[in-house]
């Protein structure tokens, strides 16, 4: 089977899988996501394509979200997809190693893994968290989980440990200062620092604007 007749069927693979998922951890996030690689990607030379690919369309084929909090499932899942189509096993690996250490919540904890193409995946991920779309997908997710919009009398918790930020329930704005204006500073690639730059100004902007509707004063 040819590099993109492999890239095909796990399109399709995680079409299948992911319909009717969460609004914000859905099909077309994984698109967003796999595009976004793609254009890091033309920048590191060094990057093998296709890891970078398979990693990008498969990092969130099992959210620990919607596992119950169970991070096993996404690599086991993308490993059995990957050996029955008979992708080579350095390959699989490689792609294994990714969505195991892709997920923000593993900043909580030294990084035993690393690779350019997890770099680029990871970047490529974070910036669909940021901007016009993360802030979309941040409200979707807290309204999923029927979450408050915002609330005076819970600030923000910056100082959390892995298993307190799984767990968290906080108001969505929350979620702004815990974890989405933090990603800019964590960009590995030249260009997904670029990139980042502008979405993460965007974001201030944003809370600039819903403070003052909130506090009446536009």
């Amino acid at each position: 089977m040819t590099n993109p007749q492999i890239v095909e069927k796990t399109i399709a693979f995680v079409k299948s899988t992911l319909k009717g998922a969460e609004g914000g951890h859905d099909w077309f996030h994984i698109q967003r996501v796999f595009n976004n690689a793609l254009l890091i990607a033309k920048d590191e030379t060094n990057a093998d394509p296709v890891v970078v690919s398979l990693g990008a369309l498969l990092h969130d084929i099992a959210d620990p979200k919607f596992h119950d909090g169970d991070e096993s499932i996404g690599p086991k899942t993308a490993r059995e997809f990957l050996q029955s189509i008979s992708v080579d096993k350095k390959v699989i690996n490689h792609v294994v190693k990714i969505i195991e250490n892709v997920s923000f919540k593993n900043d909580f904890e030294k990084r035993s893994f690393s690779s350019i193409e997890l770099n680029i995946v990871q970047d490529a991920d974070r910036l669909d968290a940021i901007g016009a779309i993360g802030i979309a997908r941040a409200f979707n997710y807290g309204g999923f989980k029927n979450r408050e919009l915002y609330n005076p009398g819970i600030p923000p918790n910056l100082d959390m440990n892995k298993e307190e930020y799984k767990k968290s329930k906080a108001p969505t704005i929350n979620h702004f200062y815990e974890k989405l204006l933090l990603l800019k500073d964590r960009m590995k690639t030249a260009s997904g620092k670029k990139i980042a730059e502008e979405r993460h100004q965007f974001m201030h902007a944003y809370l600039t604007q819903f403070y003052d509707e909130w506090n009446g004063r536009k």
